[in-house]
């Protein structure tokens, strides 16, 4: 889990319990036979700043598009400031000054930046709409990403993940009506570098002070504990614990989800020394290291944001899909490049594994439903079957469904593109574990990850700086100052 720079907390108030700005009681939400919410009490006030946890599938995506407008409540009383909500659309919720960056971005990639803002503000209009619409937009990533260098006119197709979650992020802090009144950020950091990260959070607690209220949820507890005033935990659709976070540390909040949080294992394998690597990618630039890693490895790529990580990881893979050594690749940008929309579980999960699932020249439906119904439950797929359609599912959930799929494959490769994206603690503790299973039974790993908690998990990792790899660290090496000492220049291979 990166570590975050904790923006000041502000002297603690009084809040106006009396009004707060949202008020919900008994709100429920079904899908059919399937329960997402039961009966939950939420509240928020003015100036507020709460962090709301749970595991994939808690429910916390779905409240919070009832708040949003996105979702409509089955049944339940919400006010907003003591004003009792009976019709809610997501346009209503614009309108009254409540925003939400979604999980899942909702950009349109055929427009700019400029153009998406323009869709969320009718009254940009006129001759010069595109001038006024650019500068609005510019003028809020300023504030909040200082240095992003994005341009408002450039398609949105063409941005990184991690420029795209930067405008979504911004675009919600736009305003040219109606002041904002509460801001919702689903895993907004979760694409996002370390200094993107720290920018936005001192962002959120700046925006408290001037009587703009916030909800984040994340996966990220740290940053929960460094810039909210309460933790509120849901488990399976309900609220089962509030707590101020003054004082609270991250394992109390862990537990609360219903997880224990494993102790760190830093006992690392040795190298192994025999045989050919199994990855040797060289790209002659000068000095920038060979990418090595050998069967049974798990190698990591570290560094800021945007230094050739993610570039470097997807050139190996294709390089190496080319060749004869069985590979697969989990994408963390799953919107666009993971899941199959129109798919279920089941064949989402299977489609790396149509091969071995052959029987006689035809695909075994038989063999294919035991494969998908072995793995969606060794990663805890929460979903009624594996037929369900794959975009009913959470997030993270999605993402579990990407894990099982190279995991299930023949791949003696499988690389790790950001991965953890929206993912719960206790998952993510288990496909470590699972991760560091394979690899003693001979798979190998190269992972890249934004997350630097994560990269204690790796043999050895890689830090790159200005597209090359120019750091290698192993075993007991790997910790957060010389990965950060590294990626700004120190340090030494």
């Amino acid at each position: 889990m990166t570590k975050v720079l904790e923006p000041a907390r502000p002297p603690s108030q009084a809040r106006d319990a009396a009004h707060p700005l949202v008020r919900m009681r008994g709100v429920g939400k079904s899908y059919g036979p399937v329960r997402a919410l039961e009966a939950v009490d939420f509240e928020l006030a003015p100036d507020e700043v709460v962090g709301l946890v749970g595991h994939n599938g808690a429910g916390k995506s779905t409240l919070m598009n009832i708040l949003a407008g996105v979702v409509q409540r089955t049944d339940g009383d919400f006010l907003l400031a003591d004003s009792p909500v009976v019709r809610w659309s997501a346009a209503d919720a614009h309108r009254r000054g409540i925003r939400c960056v979604f999980q899942e971005l909702s950009l349109c990639a055929n427009l700019s930046p400029a153009e998406n803002t323009r869709i969320v503000h009718r009254n940009l209009r006129g001759l010069g709409w595109r001038k006024r619409a650019g500068a609005l937009i510019t003028a809020s990533l300023d504030a909040i990403f200082p240095g992003h260098g994005i341009d408002p006119h450039q398609v949105v197709a063409s941005l990184s993940i991690a420029e795209r979650q930067m405008v979504e992020i911004a675009r919600a802090y736009t305003q040219t009506g109606e002041p904002i009144r509460c801001v919702i950020l689903d895993e907004p950091t979760s694409a996002l570098g370390h200094a993107a990260t720290e920018q936005l959070l001192a962002h959120i607690r700046r925006s408290a002070s001037n009587g703009i209220a916030s909800i984040l949820i994340t996966h990220r507890l740290n940053e929960i504990i460094a810039i909210c005033d309460r933790a509120v935990v849901m488990v399976d659709g309900k609220i089962v614990a509030t707590r101020p976070t003054q004082g609270l540390s991250r394992s109390a909040l862990v537990e609360l989800t219903g997880h224990i949080e494993a102790p760190r294992d830093r006992q690392t394998k040795k190298r192994v020394a025999a045989g050919q690597p199994l990855v040797d990618h060289r790209t002659g630039l000068t000095q920038d290291k060979p990418v090595l890693a050998s069967a049974g490895e798990i190698v990591g790529f570290a560094g800021l944001d945007g230094h050739g990580q993610r570039e470097r990881l997807r050139d190996v893979y294709r390089s190496m899909k080319r060749g004869h050594t069985p590979v697969a690749y989990v994408a963390g940008d799953r919107g666009t490049e993971g899941v199959f929309g129109l798919w279920s579980i089941a064949d989402n999960l299977t489609v790396r594994s149509l091969k071995t699932l052959r029987r006689g020249g035809l695909i075994s439906d038989e063999a294919s439903r035991a494969l998908a119904s072995t793995w969606a439950k060794k990663l805890q797929v929460k979903a009624p079957s594996i037929d369900t359609p794959i975009l009913s599912l959470s997030g993270g959930n999605q993402q579990k469904v990407l894990f099982a799929r190279a995991l299930a494959s023949d791949a003696d490769v499988v690389f790790l593109d950001d991965p953890m994206r929206g993912v719960d603690v206790g998952t993510k503790q288990e496909v470590y574990r699972m991760i560091r299973s394979e690899a003693e039974k001979g798979r190998c790993f190269v992972w890249y990850t934004t997350e630097l908690e994560e990269l204690t998990n790796c043999d050895r990792i890689y830090v790159f700086r200005e597209g090359r790899a120019v750091v290698e660290l192993e075993g007991e090496a790997i910790e957060t100052g010389r990965i950060l000492e590294a990626s700004f220049g120190g340090g030494n291979g």
